[in-house]
C-alpha cells in the first residue's frame, strides 16, 4: 500500500513547515544586505574596535541560543528600550510575533552569514579594486563592479547556509516570541510540543525528516549555485 503523500502530514504540521519557510526566507533576505556590509567591513577596513565588532558579530554561535532569545526580548519586547519605541511610533510590535521569530532567526544565523562572504571577499586580490579605483571609480562602484561579482558564489552559500540555519533555530525563537500555534510555531518548536504529548512521536519523526530534507537540500544547492556562479563569473 502507497504512502498517502497529500496527507502525510497534518494541518497542525504542514502549518508548522509552512512558517518555517517564511520566517527563514525573511530572515535571510532582510539580514542578507547588513551580512554583505558587514563582512565587507571586517575584512577590508581598519578602526579601532574592529576585534569587538567581529566578537559582537559571532556572539550568537557562542552564547547559548536561550540568552541570546532573552536578550532580543529585553531589547525589542513591548518593554524594550527599542520594542517600546518601535510599538509607540510605528506600531510594529516583534515579541510574539512570526517577525520576531525571524528576527531571532536571522540574528542566530547572521554570524554564519558574516563569515562565508566575509572568507569569500579575502579571497578577492585587493590589486584588484585598486586598479578600479586608479580610473577614477569611487569605492561603491568599485564593489559592485569588480568585488560583488567575485564575492557572488560566497554571498550566495553563506545566503543558504543562513536559510538552513534559520530553519532549525530553536532556542532563541521559543524564548522570544514563545511557540504559539499558527503564528510562531516553527518545525523545532512543533517536534518539541509533539514530544511533549502522548502518541506526538510520529509527528514528531516526520517533521524531522522534513527537518533534515530541507537542510540538506540548502547544502547541496549551496554548492551547486556557487560552483555554477564562480564558472559564470571566471568564464566572463
Amino acid at each position: 500500500m502507497g504512502i498517502d503523500w497529500a496527507n502525510w502530514l497534518g494541518p497542525a504540521e504542514w502549518a508548522a513547515v509552512r512558517l518555517s519557510i517564511r520566517v527563514s526566507l525573511w530572515a535571510t533576505l532582510a539580514s542578507l544586505p547588513l551580512g554583505i556590509l558587514t563582512a565587507y567591513v571586517l575584512a577590508r577596513w581598519e578602526f579601532p574596535g574592529k576585534q569587538v565588532l567581529n566578537g559582537l558579530v559571532h556572539l550568537p554561535l557562542i552564547l547559548p541560543p536561550v540568552v541570546t532569545g532573552y536578550l532580543l526580548l529585553i531589547v525589542l519586547g513591548r518593554r524594550g528600550a527599542v520594542g517600546q519605541f518601535l510599538d509607540q511610533w510605528f506600531g510594529i510590535v516583534l515579541s510574539f510575533r512570526w517577525t520576531g521569530a525571524a528576527v531571532a532567526a536571522a540574528v542566530m544565523a547572521f554570524p554564519l552569514m558574516v563569515r562565508a562572504i566575509r572568507l569569500a571577499i579575502e579571497a578577492v586580490d585587493p590589486k584588484l579594486e585598486a586598479a578600479a579605483a586608479t580610473l577614477g571609480a569611487s569605492r561603491a562602484w568599485v564593489f559592485l563592479t569588480v568585488t560583488l561579482p567575485l564575492i557572488l558564489p560566497g554571498v550566495i552559500a553563506g545566503a543558504i547556509l543562513a536559510f538552513a540555519k534559520a530553519v532549525g533555530e530553536f532556542g532563541a525563537t521559543i524564548t522570544f516570541v514563545s511557540n504559539i500555534p499558527g503564528q510562531t510555531r516553527t518545525i523545532p518548536s512543533a517536534i518539541y510540543t509533539f514530544l511533549q504529548v502522548p502518541g506526538g512521536q510520529e509527528a514528531a519523526g516526520r517533521l524531522v525528516i522534513i527537518a533534515i530534507v530541507i537542510a540538506m537540500a540548502a547544502l547541496l544547492l549551496s554548492e551547486f549555485v556557487a560552483r555554477r556562479v564562480a564558472k559564470v563569473v571566471a568564464g566572463s
